[in-house]
């Protein structure tokens, strides 16, 4: 038997809207109009927005269901771990399943039998294969002499045995001979090849001496030549410059005694040094003499000074003493 039972809940109040507080606008801004895609969006009545407790009773009945659903989730038994190398595969079932479900409590009753079998054997050797007969045997009677006879048949074999034997020895003997005969050629034109690559070597050697040579006597012959070059230029430049200074020398040593570089060094010394020092001493004595001069002036002119005034002095008693 089935039964069905649903969780309790509130008792929406119906509450009427006054048609005379509706305010008409534009429905593009009216917060009754779901936009957006309308899976997975809470839904929620005006009566909720417009009653605070019931909102307060609906969020604490959802606490409750999701308290409720995870403690069902704990005491729900759950699925072992997969071992290394496997994976679980998730299967949805609804929760309506549940109630079709039922425990199985019939228990079997099992034992345990156990037997033993016998030890391989070894495999017997595989007879050999030995194939049916077929046809029908007959037999006959040979004499001796009838079919063969050694001594008239191996005549013919072994004259060729034995030619081919000696045919073949001869060819190694001349081959052995040829052979010889080419490595006495060979070493004859090895010696040949020998004495002439020394003879190339020698010419060579020579050759490379007499280039040596001759590169040294013309390099000893250019020195020579330069050497000769250089001495005739310098005869050539002192010539010249014999020639060019016969005429220059007296002209400036003439010029250089005037500028005063040819010089007496006692002349020199008095001009240099005995002169200025005279003339410094000359215009210290000199200078001595003006300020002299200068000190007696002051007191000349001081004495004078004083002598008139004392001249003023007795004049004017003298003209008192007549009035």
């Amino acid at each position: 038997m089935f039964t069905y039972s649903s969780h309790p809940k509130p008792v929406e109040i119906r509450r009427y809207r006054d048609l005379n507080q509706l305010q008409y606008g534009n429905i593009m801004y009216d917060r009754r109009v779901v936009r957006g895609n309308l899976h997975d969006q809470q839904v929620t009545s005006k009566n909720n927005n417009s009653d605070p407790g019931m909102q307060q009773r609906q969020q604490a009945y959802r606490r409750r269901a999701i308290a409720r659903k995870q403690s069902k989730e704990q005491l729900k038994t759950k699925t072992p771990e997969a071992i290394q190398g496997r994976q679980h595969v998730v299967v949805q079932t609804g929760e309506t399943l549940y109630s079709f479900l039922e425990e199985l409590s019939n228990i079997i009753q099992v034992s345990e039998i156990d037997c033993q079998t016998d030890e391989f054997l070894d495999k017997p050797s595989t007879p050999l294969f030995v194939p049916a007969k077929s046809g029908v045997d007959v037999e006959t009677q040979i004499e001796e002499g009838d079919l063969f006879d050694f001594d008239l048949e191996v005549q013919p074999v072994l004259e060729v045995l034995v030619g081919k034997t000696i045919e073949q020895s001869l060819l190694e003997v001349m081959e052995e001979e040829e052979l010889a005969c080419l490595r006495a050629q060979q070493r004859v034109f090895q010696e040949l090849r020998n004495n002439e690559l020394a003879e190339v070597q020698r010419l060579e050697e020579q050759e490379r001496r007499y280039r040596e040579e001759k590169e040294r006597r013309v390099a000893q012959q250019k020195e020579v030549l330069k050497k000769e070059q250089e001495t005739a230029e310098k005869i050539a430049a002192r010539v010249f410059s014999q020639q060019y200074l016969a005429g220059l020398l007296p002209a400036v040593f003439s010029s250089l005694r005037r500028h005063g570089y040819f010089y007496d060094p006692v002349e020199k010394d008095i001009s240099v040094n005995f002169l200025p020092w005279l003339i410094a001493e000359v215009n210290k004595q000199l200078d001595k003499r003006y300020t002299a001069r200068e000190v007696l002036d002051n007191i000349i002119y001081e004495v004078t000074l004083k002598r008139l005034e004392d001249f003023k002095h007795l004049k004017f008693g003298q003209d008192c003493s007549d009035s």
